[in-house]
């Protein structure tokens, strides 16, 4: 199948392939046709998958079939859970309508100046991106116009969800024309995700479709038992100092958390940088700069940066706090082993975590390699399953050899693996 036979306006064709593209995704392909006759839809899409495309394109095809009526305010209104997803959205948005005439798009998220959205919110704008909590601020404020809106798009709609913007996405649904379309994307169709959708689309077609890159077989896994935080610290540090790792990104809990462990690491010796949400959008777009111009070796972040960072010369993910929520665990690996690349993912575990580490491998269908790194081995190692196990210096006999080693991959010894960082 081609871009051509879904019968797309010759300008988005025109941009697809100037960008590389031939060949729709599944996503794609199951749900533009139907957007592009106008249903509602649900659809369970993963990140990596191709999802923005598939709302983006019927939305910018819609746009160059329809004249716009006279007034001010969005045609397509797109919500995400994040700004960094906000902005990835909105440069999809620039990408594909390139060869479009007079296409006017904007972003309203918070972490930037109320005056520059509050003008561009007084215009007629063909694409709207906003986060919910800045799109409610202007709403209670009588800024925002919605007469003309033809097309609301929930954005990982199972992420605002769990990011406590529900009400919110109702009020602002409730803002809008009620002939609007309305399509929903989220990892997930159950639970309050079918509940809200029942409440806001009308009669939706509802497609699903799976991600093998969700298995992340280019990435090698590894969970290392901690006994205390004070363990986990002397571990990180002990992992960072071995050769063979190009960037990492360390998750943390909370934001506070975030910004004592790379000050710490910081004052250590590390180029290290924290990225988390109680920080301005022009504070986080300064970080990821730093981290992609390579000024920053090791990211100290929240989950916020889960969906939002495509940075190719991540080779390591670290998980110094295991994620609440499974889900989340492979949205954080998935951060290395990008464009085809492979990666290493370590996770720390301690007597605490044991739910969460079994509700993490229930997810993704697999135990996840016990590794111990020689001098630092946990007192009291948990025996939450019967993964196998294996240290830094001898695999486990039987063990599969002759395996390659992730890009960037560690050992216990300080060799550089086949394939390092160079």
């Amino acid at each position: 199948m081609s871009f051509e036979s879904l019968n797309l306006n010759p300008a988005l064709v025109q941009a697809l392939a100037a960008a590389g593209y031939t060949e729709p995704t599944p996503v794609q392909a199951k749900s533009i046709p139907p957007a592009l006759t106008g249903f509602d839809l649900m659809v369970s899409a993963p990140t990596g998958t191709g999802k923005t495309a598939a709302f983006v394109l019927p939305a910018l095809h819609r746009l160059a079939l329809a004249p716009a009526k006279n007034g001010r305010g969005p045609r397509v209104l797109v919500l995400t859970p994040t700004r960094e997803l906000a902005l990835q959205v909105t440069a999809a948005v620039d990408k594909y309508c390139k060869f479009m005439r007079h296409m006017r798009t904007g972003t309203v998220l918070g972490g930037m100046p109320y005056p520059k959205q509050r003008r561009l919110l007084e215009q007629s704008l063909d694409v709207l991106v906003a986060t919910p909590g800045r799109l409610i601020d202007f709403i209670d404020q009588g800024k925002v116009d919605f007469s003309r809106l033809e097309l609301l798009i929930l954005d990982e709609a199972d992420r605002m969800l769990d990011m406590g913007f529900i009400e919110p996405v109702k009020r602002i649904a409730a803002k809008t024309p009620a002939t609007r379309q309305t399509m929903l994307f989220s990892a997930t169709l159950d639970g309050n995700i079918a509940k809200l959708a029942r409440e806001l689309l009308r009669d939706p077609q509802r497609i699903e479709v799976a991600a093998p890159e969700q298995k992340h077989e280019n990435i090698a896994q590894r969970i290392h038992y901690v006994d205390d935080g004070s363990h986990k610290h002397r571990l990180l540090e002990h992992v960072l100092r071995q050769e063979g790792q190009a960037q990492v990104i360390v998750f943390t809990a909370t934001k506070h958390g975030a910004d004592r462990l790379a000050d710490k690491l910081f004052h250590g010796g590390h180029e290290a940088a924290a990225l988390h949400g109680n920080m301005n959008q022009s504070q986080r777009n300064r970080t990821l700069a730093r981290l992609r111009s390579g000024a920053v070796r090791v990211l100290v972040a929240t989950d916020v940066a889960a969906r939002g960072i495509d940075v190719a010369s991540i080779s390591h993910v670290i998980n110094f706090d295991l994620p609440k929520v499974a889900e989340d665990y492979v949205h954080r690996i998935g951060r290395t082993g990008r464009a085809g690349a492979t990666g290493t993912a370590i996770s720390f575990a301690s007597s605490e975590d044991v739910r969460q580490l079994k509700q993490i491998e229930r997810y993704i269908g697999r135990a996840i390699e016990r590794w111990s790194e020689p001098g630092f081995e946990a007192k009291n190692p948990m025996r939450s399953t019967d993964a196998p196990k294996r240290t830094g210096r001898r695999p486990p006999p039987g063990a599969r050899r002759g395996a390659p080693p992730a890009r960037g991959g560690f050992r216990s010894d300080n060799r550089r693996s086949a394939g390092g960082s160079r």
